[in-house]
């Protein structure tokens, strides 16, 4: 869930903490100080009292001084800071209840306990399936670990370690090549590891800014920016549904040749030891360079190696680089923008309907994506609460097998030929189109025939709905839908629907209505609320050219009123009207409505439709 969102959610008690750390960090000058004075200028009591979209763009502005921030606390060796953040970086742990973290809190604990003395005994057994290589490489990172650990004990001092040591040790993983979970296992097989209160945990994450805690909702909220830092904190290059996507491309016995480096089972599955991969936190990069080629494969071996499957199974084209760790950036900043990407290149609604038929085709596809993603809820095939935990279209996609996966598009008619997932996005991108055909239906709330058409809305939904098509069709008329300034200018009491800015600096203030009864008669409330927000735009200088009121019809008491108001410069628009310009647009020679057409009181769509066809 991205910052701002949580933010709105959450009162001002549970954001102290967070507030608290920026505000330290900006009263030490960040880099950005200037852009952040900026943000601040109009605010009196400081950060505390700016909205919360500035607060997200606060944060945005010192990324790079709070990562410096999480390093420090990182240094605390004793803070079980790695393990906490494995939790909290994990797809799907970033929105948990108190339960629920203190359970996957309990079960990181015990796994750890037990795989400390697995490794033990295999280091032992003289039949052990780890090469004498590798268990160098442990011998070394132990001695040195242990050394830096214990040293202070000889001149009297508490066992730690310091940040020098520590900068030294994490170098040295980096040259053996060692997994993080190979890392964490040492590392708590010298250092003691003991389970604390999971409230004083989550006080003590809370504290220092990393997740917000709301006591009302008994939840754990990580935004998704910090997810993206404390991921880079713990030298993960990308979210494991990106590595997941990866290894799935691999085959077999390359899947061997990781699990080989890093100790994982090779009897297991193929999907098993993808996510054993995937567990160990294999470094991508570590991947890329080193793990995915033949024993004896060159450089240019290698960039062919990666290019195709970049290329052909990644489907991404046109990578930069010229060589080998180019190339691997670049992958790597393509998974980091996917990631940062709020569009989910289909409509929301077809994401719903794809959930939907997947549902119907893999009934026990719920229960896999739920334990694979760890979320508490039972059923999770829901378009937005997935989108709350940044999983997307694609992510769920990535997870079915084949064997699923072709039963699926037999069942759903998906065209067969091709790329099965880039098809199936394709096959579900039109389904907004389903709405916006039956636009007039949804402004007069009419569920039976909305039903019958295929389309399942509660219908509470439906004013919201109403409002996200008509802004669509604004958009695609070539209109500026400027909801950054609409945000600005709304208040508790003033909500405009959608803010239009035009070229000149002029705004058209669109209200949206949708209404049951036959004949939308209530102009003395609308005029109040219209009024309203008209003074509410000029306050800010800004000038209204144009209100337009959206409704399914209009009475004719309703229009009598609206042509003897001389203050708000109102023209009326049915829903079919806006449907059938919209259509009549789309054929037209223009790029961008012409406004002025919206003159009239009771606008004629049968002359517009006319003047658009010159």
């Amino acid at each position: 869930m991205k910052l701002e969102k949580i933010l709105d959610r959450l009162n001002s008690i549970d954001k102290n903490y967070f507030i608290k750390t920026i505000d330290n960090i900006i009263i030490h000058s960040p880099k950005n100080t200037k852009e952040i004075d900026e943000i601040l200028s109009s605010a009196d009591k400081g950060l505390k009292s700016v909205d919360n979209q500035n607060v997200a763009k606060v944060f945005s502005l010192i990324e790079d001084e709070f990562f410096d921030y999480l390093k420090c606390e990182f240094q605390d060796t004793s803070s079980q800071l790695d393990i906490l953040i494995d939790i909290l970086i994990r797809d799907g742990n970033c929105i948990m209840k108190q339960d629920w973290f203190s359970r996957l809190y309990d079960a990181e604990i015990k796994s750890i306990k037990t795989k400390i003395k697995k490794t033990n005994e295999e280091f032992e057994n003289e039949k052990s399936e780890i090469s004498e290589g590798r268990k160098r490489d442990y011998k070394i990172y132990k001695a040195c670990l242990e050394i830096a650990y214990k040293n202070d004990l000889e001149n009297n001092r508490d066992a730690k370690i310091t940040s020098d040591e520590l900068s030294i040790i994490l170098t040295l993983s980096k040259e053996l090549e060692l997994s993080q979970e190979e890392i964490k296992l040492i590392n708590y097989s010298i250092l003691p590891i003991k389970k604390s209160d999971v409230m004083e945990v989550i006080t003590n994450l809370k504290s220092i800014g990393v997740i917000f805690y709301s006591k009302k909702e008994n939840t754990i909220f990580v935004a998704d920016e910090m997810v993206r830092l404390l991921r880079k904190l713990r030298k993960k290059e990308v979210a494991d549904k990106f590595l997941r996507r990866t290894l799935r491309l691999l085959r077999e016995p390359v899947i061997n040749q990781i699990a080989k480096k890093h100790n994982i089972d090779r009897s297991l599955s193929y999907l098993d030891k993808i996510e054993e991969i995937i567990l160990e936190g294999v470094s991508f990069r570590g991947l890329l360079t080193h793990d995915i080629y033949k024993k004896d494969s060159n450089l240019t071996e290698k960039k062919k190696t990666l290019n195709e499957l970049c290329d052909r199974k990644l489907n991404i084209e046109n990578l930069k680089g010229s060589t080998l760790d180019d190339k691997i950036e670049s992958l790597i900043t393509y998974f980091e923008n996917v990631e940062k990407d709020e569009n989910i290149h289909i409509s929301l609604d077809g994401f719903e309907k794809m959930l939907s038929e997947l549902n119907e085709s893999l009934p026990k596809l719920n229960k896999e994506i739920k334990n694979q993603f760890e979320i508490q809820d039972e059923f999770i095939l829901k378009a937005n609460l997935l989108l709350d935990y940044n999983i997307k279209p694609r992510d769920i996609l990535d997870l079915i097998t084949k064997e699923n996966f072709k039963k699926f598009i037999l069942d759903n008619g998906i065209k067969q030929r091709g790329d099965d997932i880039l098809n199936t996005l394709e096959h579900y991108k039109d389904a907004e189109n389903l709405y916006l055909e039956n636009y007039d239906k949804i402004a007069y709330r009419d569920l039976n025939t909305l039903k019958e058409n295929g389309i399942s809305v509660k219908e509470s939904e439906l004013g919201v709905k109403f409002e996200e098509l008509t802004r669509k069709i604004f958009s695609e008329l070539g209109f500026n839908v400027d909801e950054e300034l609409r945000k600005k200018l709304n208040t508790k009491k003033d909500l405009i629907d959608i803010l239009l800015h035009l070229e000149n600096g002029d705004v058209i203030i669109v209200e949206c209505k949708t209404s049951k009864e036959r004949g939308y008669n209530k102009f003395s409330s609308v005029s109040r609320q219209l009024k309203s927000y008209k003074s509410a735009t000029e306050k800010n200088d800004i000038r209204v050219a144009k209100i337009l009121l959206i409704a399914p019809e209009f009475s004719d008491d309703f229009i009598t009123d609206c042509e003897m108001n001389m203050e708000l410069n109102l023209s009326l628009l049915t829903a079919s009207a806006l449907s059938k310009i919209f259509e009549a647009f789309k054929v037209s020679k223009y790029k961008e409505f012409p406004h002025v057409l919206f003159r009239d009181v009771v606008i004629n769509e049968e002359r517009i439709i006319k003047a658009l066809s010159k």
